[in-house]
């Protein structure tokens, strides 16, 4: 009997370490923030009283909400949309045997193991309108006549940081999906030819079926890390002009930190939290449910 509830326990036990990290760095905080959000906080920090409801009421009232809101949508689907379009491209393309497959791989991990800081003040330099790279070699080759102003309103700012997010989580996503696609056993393709497949077959009823849940993990963390996202858009931008660039993380730590409204900021930061983890858990389900019908 003993040796049986010591079975059962056992794997608790080694689980304990990381369950006390998590409730001390990510659970604890969590809740100082739901409390803090319910709080009034002056411009020092101090916790003065209950505000109720008060500080989601003001959150909301910000002139810059809409937008930003807006700005947060559009930033996580066209990143996470399009990098794990253009990621599973190149992961197919990088499970096939060529020459140079390994300096490849190791040349698409580059931009995903750098600061982004980094990639997003490159990114600035390559597009600057005097003396940037983009232009000078556009002019070289004779493609343009004369430079082109690449940030000439807010909006092709905006497309800028997208493509920059974009282009840094796509290694994130190739390799995922390279994970996924390196399990496939190759006698799955040779049976579907031999049964007359197309390309097109085989990638939507053999391939894509195989590799969902390494998608649904490059998906769902390519979620939470674009959402969180702050380096690219502060680097570039600094949510200039008049927020008009600014995503919920980029505006939450403006407000805080610049305007010193703590009690809106971090009403925000908890409708940050709820919407991601509905967004995680809505996608999370789907893929189960359609899992469970197949």
């Amino acid at each position: 009997m003993n040796n049986r509830l010591g079975k059962k326990v056992e794997p608790y036990i080694w689980l304990l370490p990381s369950i006390v990290l998590m409730a001390i760095f990510l659970v604890y905080p969590i809740f100082i923030v739901f409390k803090l959000s319910f709080s009034e906080i002056s411009k020092s920090g101090v916790v003065t009283g209950f505000a109720g409801l008060q500080n989601y009421k003001d959150a909301i009232a910000l002139p810059a909400f809409k937008t930003v809101m807006k700005n947060t949508i559009w930033w996580v689907i066209a990143v996470v949309g399009l990098s794990t379009l253009f990621g599973f491209i190149i992961a197919m393309v990088m499970n096939q045997k060529f020459v140079g497959r390994k300096a490849a791989r190791a040349i698409i991990v580059f931009p995903w193991a750098t600061s982004l800081v980094i990639q997003a003040s490159v990114w600035n330099y390559i597009i600057k309108y005097e003396y940037g790279n983009l232009n000078n070699i556009l002019l070289n080759l004779g493609v343009i006549k004369q430079a082109i102003n690449w940030r000439s309103s807010y909006q092709v700012e905006f497309i800028w940081e997208i493509w920059v997010g974009i282009f840094v989580t796509i290694p994130f996503v190739t390799f995922c999906v390279l994970s996924g696609l390196q399990s496939i056993d190759g006698s799955l393709y040779e049976a579907a030819e031999i049964d007359g497949a197309t390309f097109w077959d085989k990638l939507f009823r053999v391939t894509i079926p195989l590799i969902k849940p390494s998608l649904t993990v490059s998906t769902v963390l390519n979620i939470i890390y674009v959402f969180n996202s702050f380096p690219i858009i502060y680097t570039m931008t600094k949510g200039a002009p008049a927020n008009q660039t600014d995503t919920l993380v980029t505006y939450l730590y403006m407000l805080n930190f610049y305007d010193r409204k703590k009690g809106p900021a971090t009403a925000l930061s908890v409708i940050g939290f709820m919407i991601l983890c509905i967004c995680a858990g809505i996608y999370m389900v789907g893929v189960m449910r359609k899992e469970d019908e197949q």
